[in-house]
């Protein structure tokens, strides 16, 4: 008596396998296309509840008391600090009359209508 199954049962075997994965890939992959869409969602999401960016920012020194610059809000300079503190527009006008720097990249204070 064989043990060993036939090479029609072995190919039989073979369909079934490759059937049910093939069954089994396409909910797989609509799970993972379903959690993409969530956080494709909450991304969009937290870009529409993030506030707007300050128009005028103040840089403060390493003991957070002496004023080292003044930014426009969108500046790249003022961003790497990670020392700075959003400013009105009457702030940001105070700030330059009492000599507190401008930064060379942004030049808030051409934008505020302060030229040197």
């Amino acid at each position: 008596m064989n043990d060993e199954p036939s090479r029609l049962q072995l190919l039989r075997f073979a369909r079934r396998v490759v059937v049910q994965q093939a069954t089994a890939a396409p909910a797989q992959i609509d799970g993972w296309i379903a959690v993409e869409e969530r956080r494709e969602a909450e991304r969009r999401q937290g870009v529409e509840m993030r506030p707007a960016p300050p128009d005028w920012l103040i840089q403060y020194g390493l003991n957070r008391t002496n004023v080292d610059a003044e930014h426009a809000g969108d500046c790249w300079a003022a961003a790497k600090s990670g020392r700075c503190r959003p400013a009105t527009r009457q702030q940001a006008l105070d700030a330059l009359r009492q000599q507190v720097p401008p930064c060379i990249h942004c030049r808030p204070d051409t934008a505020l209508g302060i030229l040197d």
